[in-house]
């Protein structure tokens, strides 16, 4: 291989590897590529569900650290405000605290792509209020275990999540998956400079209730040198669920920062 050719293979990876952290991850599910050993990301994604019997707004302050390129531990400590018109209370309490790991076991990269795997698990602590409010707050302990991969190109991302969410006191165990499509709206640059739109699709099956929803996520991503700020709405596309645990929307707003 000449001169020339080891240069510009050498110029599309090192774009590649900034434009893929420009990308990621999704603003409502995951993707398995990760930052290199001993990152640190701090970030926070606001969630506002508009739901029948209320408003709930979820405030995560959220730290992830890389031990190694390939491994991620994480905490989650959110802050919950609640509003429920139907039982005429409100306040803010501390939500349910989250731990989480990820290992990528699989990587492939081609000149310019990109395919990768990860293991990943979320410990919910029941640290909140039980206002049964899943991924909010419901004072349950919960173990979630999933399958996480992802092929990214210079062009677009995709992310596939399916996992298994374990409730061990009641009786909403979920099958959920999650479905991201990322697509770069400008020319890859470093240091970054990315404008992103994400459509993102997650599905909830609740195995003891066989009742089903699934979601639709439409976001916006603007990053720039280590800062990503991301804004994202989603709504239901299809609900079974019983009237009390139905949503009307979610929007959601979010930042962070990678030391």
């Amino acid at each position: 291989m000449n001169k020339s050719l080891w240069f510009k293979t050498f110029v599309l990876f090192t774009i590649f590897s900034h434009t893929a952290l420009a990308q990621g991850p999704p603003i409502t599910s995951d993707k398995p590529i990760m930052l290199g050993a001993n990152s640190v990301v701090i970030k926070t994604l606001t969630e506002i569900r508009a739901t029948e019997r209320g408003t709930f707004t979820k405030i995560p302050l959220m730290g992830h650290y890389l031990p190694t390129s390939n491994s991620l531990v994480g905490l989650y400590v959110p802050l919950v405000i609640y509003n429920e018109s139907n039982e005429n209370e409100s306040g803010q309490s501390l939500g349910d605290i989250e731990l989480v790991g990820k290992y990528q076991f699989y990587r492939k990269d081609k000149t310019g792509k990109t395919f990768r795997a990860v293991a990943k698990t979320i410990q919910t602590l029941p640290t909140g209020k039980k206002l049964d409010v899943p991924a909010i707050s419901t004072g349950n302990f919960q173990s979630y275990l999933a399958l996480v991969t992802g092929y990214e190109t210079l062009k677009y991302g995709i992310s596939n999540e399916i996992g298994y969410n374990f409730v061990p006191n009641q009786d909403t165990d979920e099958i959920i998956h999650k479905f991201g499509f990322g697509l770069p709206l400008l020319k890859p640059t470093y240091p970054v400079n990315q404008l992103n739109l994400y459509f993102e699709y997650q599905s909830n099956w609740l195995v003891e209730q066989a009742d089903y929803s699934l979601l639709y996520a439409q976001g916006i991503q603007y990053a720039k040198g280590r800062l990503t700020m991301e804004v994202a709405i989603q709504f239901p596309l299809i609900q079974t669920l019983p009237e009390s645990m139905q949503r009307k929307y979610s929007l959601f707003l979010g930042t962070r920062y990678v030391f």
